[in-house]
Order: C-alpha cells, then structure tokens, then sequence
C-alpha cells in the first residue's frame, strides 16, 4: 500500500513533494543466480534481499510531504503542554517543541544484523524505532535543559505548519511545499554545549553495532525475550528490551522501571533508583527514572472508556509519550487535539546515517510533519512512559497519575501504584493498594496474551 493511501492524503501536482528510491542499488542480487540453483542458504539471502527493496519502495518512496493541518479553534497537546495556535507566538512554541522530538524512522544501508543478511529495518522494526523514540525523550529530559529546543527549529519557514480554522479541515489539502534540501543540522556555525550533547545523545541510536540504543543491539537484547532480526516486536517486550539495554550501557544515573501486570511497586522504584523509604532527602542517591507501564485497552479494539484517561496522562508533564499504534503498524503517540492522536510515524526508509562522523547531519533525525489519528483506531495494547528526576518528583508523579488514572467514567484504572514489592503482592492489604478496589467494585480478572505479557481490563 502507498504510504500517502495509507494516511488518506490525496496526491499534489508538485514533484518536488516526492522522493522516489533510486533502484539501482549496486547490492541487489542477480536474479539469475537462483536460476542455477543455490543453496537454502543464498536462497534464503536473496528472499531476504528482495523482501527488504520491496519495503525500501514501500516506506521510502513516493512519500508525500504533506502539511499538517491542526485547528485553531481548540488546544492542542503536546506531552504536557498545552498550546493554543491561534496565537501566533503559541503556535511557534508548538512548532519548535515537536521539531525538537526525535524522531526514528525505518533505515536503510546498515551494517547486516547479527544472523541475518537484513540492512534495513522497513516493514518489520516499526515498534523498536518507536520505542527508540520514547527512550529518547526520557533522554532528552535526563540530559538537556528543561525547555530545550533544537536551534534549527528556530529557522524553519512559514509554510512547516497550517493552522486553519474548524470550518476549513474539510476542504481539501493544499498543495505541499517544496522540501528543502540543506541540512539544518550542519548550517548552524557553531555548536555550543548543549548541541554536543544532543549529537551524541543521537548518535546512541545509530544504526551500528556499537551504539548501545541502536537497531543492532536493540535485536541483540531481543533475543531474551525469544525475538530476532525480521519478527514484530509487541509494546511490552520493547519495554523490556529499553530496560536491558539501558542496565547494559555506561550511561550513569538513569534507570528504568518495567511493571508487571499494570502495578507499579513503589518499594522496587525505590530500590532500584538507590533511596530508601526512610531516606528523606530529596536528591541524596537518586538516579533518574524511567518508567515503562505496559497496559492492553481492551480486548480487540481500544475500550471507549479509555480515551479520556489516556488524554489525561499525555497532559501530564512527566508523560514521555506512548509506544502503541494500529496492529501491526506501530506509531510513537506525543500529545492530541480533540479527538485525534498526535503521532511520529517510524515508516518511512532513510538511508542510514554515519553517526560516527563528527557532522553527521541531524534534520532527518527531527520530523516537521505533525500527523493525527483517531482514538478509535489506537491499537489496545501500548506502553506508557514516564520520567522523574528526583524522589520529590517520582511522588508527585504517583499522586498525579493516580489522579489521571482514576474518574467516575471508568470502573478501575488502568493500571495501579502499590506500596511495597513484588515478592510481597501475596501479603498486600486491600489498604496497600491505590485505587484498585472499592466497595462494590469487582476485581480485574487477568488474562495472558499470547504474544505479550498484558493484564486486559
């Protein structure tokens, strides 16, 4: 399916709009030489080959560039800040915030993964390059100032963003605007220490075999969890899988926190971000975290209930955003306007980048094309994300996500804090438990999936 077909955007008389693959790849094998009979095992490369061009066209060409096209009339979320863009300086406070994302897409031309002949990640690595994304925005807020945005940003023209007004979004797309071809992230004269720093924060998630959040390792951490290079990853396992490769890098003073079974055990946080319950001091021995809930919304489609949950937590400021999408077609949720999701898509196929080098080129690691999605197509299975700097801020994160979690619309929330830890959920008091039962109220029945480890409520 056409990428423009698949997000219902209708076609621009502009050929500059487009980029078409160029076919001639040096590396593509002679048909022939299946002729004269090979192998398994060359037969086995060649499929390989053939399936990853025909992901290449797929993802990586004819891709329209189109403008997003956002309402003026209502505010639109970006994780945890609110923008109204009928104001002009609010509307370029939201353009420089979602340019500042990062963004990882489908790559092609790395290095072959480990056991495979695959150089490019299109049409299977959708959910690791979306949980790539929600480990870099925990990154973002572990390494950067608080408001950071990526100077670049602060070039772009008029035309990267349309605001038009309700009774417009109806009509039809306008034509898009000519694609620049300069990379903004090799024009700017000077680096200061925070562009340093955001360089090398991207390259961790270089396509090589030595970045330890890359597509390469993430397939290496991969195989504990009984997945390897060409299988779709779920949203829990990707959890798991940021989990060990952060354990396993020499990055210092983050750590990330998977719950099990929607409960997060306040007493485990604790232990393993080097506090005590009885340590009162705010920042004495604590490492940052990252926590990772992975929840099902529903059985096969997203529950109704839920969406003004899930709004609630991407209004939160601690929210890193949601790793989920549409089945088999992961997307990276940051924010919504109405009733519509604000996403970084993965699928589209960009050449690799050398990140080795000391210039490497950063605009294609930042997206200006906001997309949206209805809520009825969320896929239920997803993991949230969430970030605290200090024990002050993981407590007022438990207050407010509880919060966020608990209404009068759904009969229990989607997940639960529960002091303690795991080992001691048998000997747990119904008073232990926030917001998990009440009089009246029937318990969560859980149920295994068989291809995640998800509670469905």
């Amino acid at each position: 399916m056409d990428v423009s077909d698949e997000f219902g955007m209708e076609a621009a008389d502009d050929l500059a709009s487009f980029e078409v693959v160029n076919l001639s790849n040096p590396g593509l094998p002679d048909l022939s030489a299946d002729v004269d009979g090979h192998v398994p095992k060359e037969k086995t490369k060649l499929k390989t080959k053939l399936v990853s061009v025909w992901n290449n066209v797929r993802y990586g060409g004819w891709s329209l560039k189109s403008k997003p096209r956002l309402s003026k009339s209502s505010p639109v979320c970006l994780l945890g800040q609110s923008y109204q863009l009928s104001y002009t300086g609010e509307r370029e406070s939201f353009r420089r915030a979602f340019s500042s994302l990062l963004w990882m897409t489908y790559r092609r031309g790395f290095p072959p993964l480990d056991g495979s002949a695959l150089c490019s990640d299109a049409g299977w690595g959708c959910m690791l390059r979306s949980a790539q994304m929600l480990l870099a925005q925990g990154l973002l807020l572990h390494m950067m100032p608080a408001g950071w945005t990526w100077p670049a940003t602060h070039h772009q023209t008029k035309d990267d963003l349309e605001v038009v007004d309700a009774h417009m979004l109806d009509d039809s797309l306008r034509d898009a605007g000519r694609a620049r071809r300069r990379s903004l992230g090799t024009a700017l004269d000077c680096e200061p220490q925070e562009e340093r720093t955001h360089r090398r924060l991207v390259s961790w998630f270089g396509d090589l075999p030595c970045a330890p959040f890359g597509l390469h390792r993430l397939v290496e951490l991969g195989r504990a969890s009984g997945k390897r290079a060409g299988d779709w990853y779920g949203p829990a396992i990707a959890a798991h899988i940021l989990q060990r490769a952060v354990s396993a890098s020499e990055l210092l003073g983050l750590v990330v926190y998977v719950a099990q079974d929607c409960t997060v055990y306040t007493g485990d946080v604790l232990n393993l971000c080097g506090t005590s319950r009885s340590d009162l001091s705010v920042r004495a021995g604590w490492k940052k975290l990252v926590l990772l809930v992975p929840v099902r919304l529903g059985s096969d489609v997203l529950n109704p209930a839920y969406t003004q949950c899930v709004k609630r937590l991407l209004q939160l400021r601690c929210c890193m955003g949601i790793i989920g999408g549409k089945p088999k077609h992961s997307l990276f949720f940051v924010g919504f306007q109405d009733d519509q999701l604000i996403y970084l898509d993965p699928h589209y196929c960009q050449t690799a980048v050398d990140v080795k080098q000391d210039d490497f080129p950063l605009e294609s690691f930042h997206c200006k094309s906001v997309r949206k999605m209805p809520f009825n197509r969320m896929d239920p299975s997803c993991t949230v994300g969430f970030y605290a700097g200090s024990r002050a801020e993981f407590q007022t994160l438990c207050s407010d996500v509880t919060k966020a979690l608990t209404s009068s619309e759904e009969k229990y929330p989607i997940f639960t804090f529960v002091e303690g830890h795991v080992e001691e959920e048998s000997g747990c008091t119904s008073d232990s438990i926030a917001h998990i039962k009440t009089k009246g109220r029937p318990g969560r029945i859980k149920k295994r999936s068989s291809t995640d480890d998800f509670v469905l409520l």
